[in-house]
């Protein structure tokens, strides 16, 4: 339930937002950064092969054909109850309110339900991402 409220209040603003964000250009992403409590029985390898499964499903979805999914473990960090994080990338702020507002009930939905219990990614931000030459 908690996921299912961040979707609706994450889509929510990016509708709003969406539009005067994406007038950046092409050189500005919306990425999505959960951070993630693994299961003490879960190891990296099955976190990775889950993440594989629930990327090729979410780019089935309108609004994630162009998805791109990476997992950050930490290696010489304080990263308290984080045992990785999760960060998504799309190419605009209203590209990902599309494939936001497209999500619920969708098959990658159902990836997350089936691995709740292998990994929590209960917390999550969206920012504005712009590259600098």
């Amino acid at each position: 339930m908690k996921t299912l409220i961040q979707t609706v209040v994450i889509s929510t603003l990016m509708i709003i937002a969406g539009p005067a964000w994406s007038a950046h250009g092409s050189t500005s992403h919306a990425i999505q950064i959960l951070t993630c409590e693994q299961d003490s029985d879960t190891s990296d390898a099955k976190v990775e092969t889950m993440a594989s499964e629930w990327l090729k499903a979410a780019k089935k979805i309108k609004g994630g054909e162009n998805l791109q999914l990476s997992l950050h473990f930490p290696v010489a960090a304080k990263s308290g109850e984080i045992d990785l994080l999760m960060v998504l990338k799309t190419h605009s702020l209203g590209e990902w309110g599309t494939f936001m507002d497209n999500y619920p009930g969708s098959a990658a939905e159902k990836i997350d339900t089936k691995y709740k219990d292998d990994l929590d990614c209960g917390d999550s931000s969206l920012w504005e991402s712009v590259e600098v030459n």
